[in-house]
């Protein structure tokens, strides 16, 4: 019978793993796809730059011109909707394993509507006297109060996955009509910027931009990869994962931290970029399987691929015109959530 899977150690680490054969080639075929993505679409606007020209530029070799189009304008963009994309795609692939509900997701439970409503608040009674690039803090911290409310409201002598997605959704409704009530009571031009943050957009992104996501990404999805196991183990039921040895509500916890951290920190620098977080983690678990240890990285591509080709799209597609990524992001996404509602209808 022909191995299915290829054997990882490190002994200094003592670190050892089996990886799945299907999960390392459609892992590669992924990042392959990513890199080719992010090629074209640096070299794809008003300024059209050939993929030999694009690579050049990018290590320093390109012509002035280029230099300042692709190093200055679109790569500092491209890598924040590749991030984004990730982030979220990871963070929702986490409340899918934890909450053990295809339909959860960052938007869907609460921790995007924390950011938003500390995003609005800023822009309506804050911009004009703090600095805008303190906005990105705000966001983050409304995401870390709002899920620690939800946490707090659906403890009761532990946290199960019924009580925190329904608390979540309930959190979620009062926080969006908060935020619509600073929308109507707020300055029209307040009101208008706060409409294309909560949107989604990537628009205008920087080098600073970029730093203010990755720490994020490099750091904690490692940390998801090494608890992947107790997901797997979560999703078997609480009773069991306890019966087997798992401390369930601290690796709960820990799981429900880094994927507020990542929604966080995504929502935190290109606004509500809707659906990711829900369609990335169902389309790896179709190309690789349940297991949670392939389904993250596989997630966290898919995701960053998607949000890539959404901003290419928004970006080329209507010139002059910069669409939000977000609204094409919810077009794809809206019609899948609608699927998914139908096709578990009659689940339990």
């Amino acid at each position: 019978m022909k191995k299915q899977y290829y054997p990882f150690r490190l002994k200094s680490l003592r670190i050892s793993a089996l990886l799945h054969k299907k999960t390392v080639s459609v892992t590669l075929m992924l990042a392959v796809a990513s890199i080719a993505a992010l090629v074209a679409s640096a070299g794809l606007g008003d300024m059209a730059i050939s993929p030999p020209d694009v690579v050049k530029t990018i290590f320093g070799k390109g012509a002035e011109e280029h230099d300042i189009v692709i190093n200055t304008l679109r790569l500092p963009r491209i890598v924040v909707a590749f991030l984004v994309g990730v982030s979220l795609a990871v963070s929702g692939a986490i409340l899918q394993g934890v909450i053990r509900n295809p339909l959860a997701s960052p938007d869907v439970i609460g921790i995007t509507a924390g950011a938003s409503v500390a995003a609005v608040a800023f822009i309506s009674y804050l911009s004009g006297q703090v600095s805008i690039h303190w906005l990105p803090l705000a966001a983050t911290l409304g995401a870390w109060a709002i899920s620690l409310i939800i946490y707090v409201l659906a403890w009761k002598q532990g946290v199960t996955p019924v009580r925190l997605v329904l608390i979540g959704i309930g959190v979620d409704l009062l926080i969006d009509a908060l935020t619509t009530i600073m929308l109507v009571t707020s300055p029209m031009y307040k009101t208008s910027q706060s409409y294309i943050w909560l949107t989604g957009t990537v628009y205008g992104s920087s080098w600073e931009n970029v730093l203010t996501i990755l720490p994020w990404t490099i750091v904690l999805i490692p940390f998801a990869l090494i608890y992947a196991r107790n997901v797997n183990v979560q999703q078997l039921g609480d009773d069991i994962a306890q019966g087997v040895g798992s401390s369930v509500q601290r690796h709960r916890f820990i799981l429900l931290f880094i994927s507020v951290a990542l929604a966080g920190s995504a929502v935190a620098v290109a606004g509500g970029v809707a659906f990711v977080g829900l369609i990335a983690p169902h389309m790896a678990r179709k190309m690789v399987g349940p297991v949670f240890g392939g389904v993250l990285p596989v997630s966290a591509l898919i995701g960053g691929l998607t949000v890539l080709l959404a901003d290419l799209a928004a970006r080329t597609l209507f010139m002059p015109h910069d669409i939000p990524v977000g609204v094409l992001t919810s077009a794809v996404g809206a019609p899948f959530f609608i699927y998914l509602l139908y096709r578990n209808r009659n689940s339990k």
